[in-house]
């Protein structure tokens, strides 16, 4: 079943394929296709008669890095069942086991009810850094109990679901994401590779390779309890967007908005030409939001709407030109014979 995921697919292959959608974050991409690779190639092994333990992944970035986009676009690559979960919907609710099982059911859904199939799928939960106990608030799952609720599922374990059929979650891979607000600080007073001697400038580079890696015991100073975060040994990091990335995410991807609206317009016979600094002042707004590249299409998005209103009416226009964010667009009939 593994052999079959994979194909010919190698981690270097499930890099440039992830590249075609997901802009930079390269060595976050390199770790997630090495995590996965290793995760089917051990399945098969097991198949063989040998038990290996499970390495689920911790992606770690700020809100609009890419995280669930990352996850997203991986089960596509593999072609493998894929559903997403908030780990803060799960501590709002008094039925988390309850909650838990739907994620699997509809991991199960995805695979049109093969339990084979969705028992080699992929369960993105992201927001695990708010699973936090909180004072006052009795209602609650507290954070620490849906971290408990979760290991099971996490580390394997046959679950029967409200349908009466049993998955086996050894073989679904676990990525986990969230934002780890203030984890800096902790490593910041956690680094202890200070000490080691170094010779050169490559020794130097393993060295803060060494200081940056988020540990266990990280993650634990953090809030998460000791078995939650040794059930996610792989940790990958995402970066803060760029203002060149943002504008790279808009126009690069094989599915990136403006392809998109070019396409829409092009259909109508209606040439649309957005000029750089635009793509740079939407780039400006969105790290103004603080929402990464979240924000990209809502902005991009007003920006079309009077364009498309008009459009339909004026069946003379050919063509459409945006110079700025802030002026209105001009409109370019065709030119009489």
């Amino acid at each position: 079943m593994s052999e079959s995921i994979l194909g010919s697919l190698t981690p270097s292959a499930i890099v440039r394929a992830l590249d075609q959608f997901v802009i930079g974050q390269n060595e976050a991409k390199k770790i997630v296709a090495v995590a996965v690779y290793a995760h089917y190639k051990k399945l098969a092994v097991a198949a063989e008669g040998l038990e290996i333990a499970k390495s689920n992944v911790l992606l770690i970035g700020p809100t609009g890095s890419g995280k669930t986009l990352l996850c997203e676009t991986l089960a596509r690559i593999l072609r493998v069942p894929f559903v997403t979960a908030d780990a803060t919907t799960l501590a709002q609710t008094e039925y988390v086991n309850e909650e838990i099982d739907a994620i699997l059911q509809r991991l199960l859904e995805m695979a049109a009810g093969d339990t084979g199939r969705a028992a080699s799928g992929i369960v993105f939960i992201d927001e695990v850094d708010k699973l936090k106990s909180r004072g006052g608030e009795a209602w609650r799952t507290s954070g620490e109990s849906v971290q408990h609720a979760l290991l099971k599922i996490m580390e394997g374990a046959p679950v029967r679901l409200r349908t009466g059929q049993y998955m086996d979650t050894r073989n679904v891979l676990f990525i986990c994401g969230g934002a780890f607000v203030g984890l800096e600080d902790i490593l910041a007073t956690t680094h202890s590779y200070g000490y080691i001697s170094t010779g050169g400038d490559d020794n130097q580079n393993i060295l803060n390779r060494l200081n940056a890696r988020v540990k266990p015991t990280d993650l634990s100073h953090f809030g998460l309890i000791p078995e939650f975060a040794g059930r996610l040994p792989i940790v990958a990091r995402l970066q803060d967007l760029d203002r060149a990335s943002l504008v790279r995410i808009m126009v690069e991807p094989r599915n990136a908005i403006a392809r998109q609206f070019r396409s829409i317009l092009h259909n109508e016979g209606v040439e649309l030409v957005i000029e750089a600094p635009v793509l740079q002042q939407i780039a400006d707004l969105a790290i103004e939001y603080k929402a990464g590249a979240r924000s990209l299409r809502g902005i991009f998005e007003e920006m079309m709407t009077p364009i498309l209103y008009v459009i339909p009416d004026r069946p003379e226009i050919r063509k459409v030109v945006i110079s700025s964010l802030f002026d209105e667009p001009r409109f370019f009939a065709a030119k009489a014979n």
